[in-house]
């Protein structure tokens, strides 16, 4: 069995920030991410709010800088999927679909996932026009018509990316107003190519083979009509990926993870940091911030303890 002082659970920007200042302190450290580094940020077209890039960046750009500057320190990114977490007194052990580690102390930096409308047609239908990252699959609507549906920052700035491609967008949102930030509210109200239908829930996405409509219901008087579109792009919200410790450690209702300001939980020697943690604001900026808590505050306890 492999032994470690620390493992980061999460190659997010959360992740590789808590590997950075891990590996700056000489701590023997691995970082676990089961798929691609970079996270949900690995899907947004353009970061305009991250210190430093004055023209914004892409998500992509910006953790292919972060993984390559985790790596110049000598973080150990593994790419495993950790099945399940054991508690024994002072030591911690991972089960991975690649073996077992144990470790003095463990970052969960998971982040989250997002939220599926539960609506008939959206599981049989992904992939196939029904999608979660415009980044991703935008391109694949040249000259057709799309629905966002959302009303927050990613839903709109993702809705004015896709009209890149697409010949129209509907933003489609339950409430009567956007709650996204005015500068992207503005945008998106003077694009032509956008058009709003407010007070709308999608009932039923519809489609054999590919996405065909969407069935969209008035929240005010109920009244049904159907919208003929291609795709559909899904901006509800986000469920976090805190299943790995929610036996062991405090969370809300909603399923973050409760720390205090060093990102540690209720349990010693488990930290979580970026968008799976209970917090008021999740931006790349934020996740950043907390991995380095987190790994400086791994560090104090890991010297502390026997392992």
């Amino acid at each position: 069995m492999d032994k470690r002082d620390l493992v980061i659970i999460g190659g997010g920007p959360a992740g590789l920030s808590a590997g950075i200042y891990a590996a700056r302190a000489s701590i023997d450290t691995v970082l676990l991410e089961r798929g691609v580094p970079g996270g949900l940020v690995i899907s947004t077209h353009l970061i305009e709010n991250y210190p430093g890039f004055s023209e914004g960046i892409s998500g992509p750009d910006l953790m292919i800088q972060m993984e390559n500057q985790a790596r110049r320190f000598g973080v150990d990114i593994s790419s495993a999927n950790v099945q399940r977490i054991e508690i024994d007194e002072r030591k911690f052990t991972l089960l991975t679909d690649h073996g077992g580690i144990e470790t003095g102390a463990i970052i969960l930096a998971t982040g989250v996932q997002p939220q599926l409308l539960g609506v008939k047609g959206e599981k049989e239908l992904i992939g196939r026009g029904v999608s979660y990252c415009a980044t991703c699959d935008g391109a694949f609507f040249r000259g057709k018509k799309v629905a966002v549906v959302g009303g927050g920052d990613a839903a709109v700035e993702e809705a004015i990316f896709l009209t890149r491609f697409a010949e129209k967008v509907y933003i489609i949102h339950r409430r009567g107003e956007l709650r996204a930030t005015k500068i992207v509210q503005h945008r998106a109200f003077q694009n032509p190519k956008i058009e709003f239908i407010w007070h709308g829930v999608v009932d039923q996405i519809l489609g054999t083979n590919s996405v065909e409509g969407i069935n969209v219901r008035d929240v005010r008087d109920n009244s049904k009509s159907l919208l003929a579109v291609d795709g559909v792009f899904i901006y509800i919200g986000s469920t976090p990926n805190s299943f790995l410790l929610k036996e062991h450690v405090k969370t809300d209702d909603k399923g973050y993870i409760i720390t205090d300001e060093n990102m540690l939980t209720s349990q010693k020697g488990i930290y979580a940091a970026g968008d799976v943690r209970q917090k008021l604001l999740r931006q790349v900026v934020t996740a950043v911030a907390d991995g380095a808590i987190a790994a400086v505050a791994a560090e104090k306890y890991l010297a502390e303890i026997i392992f």
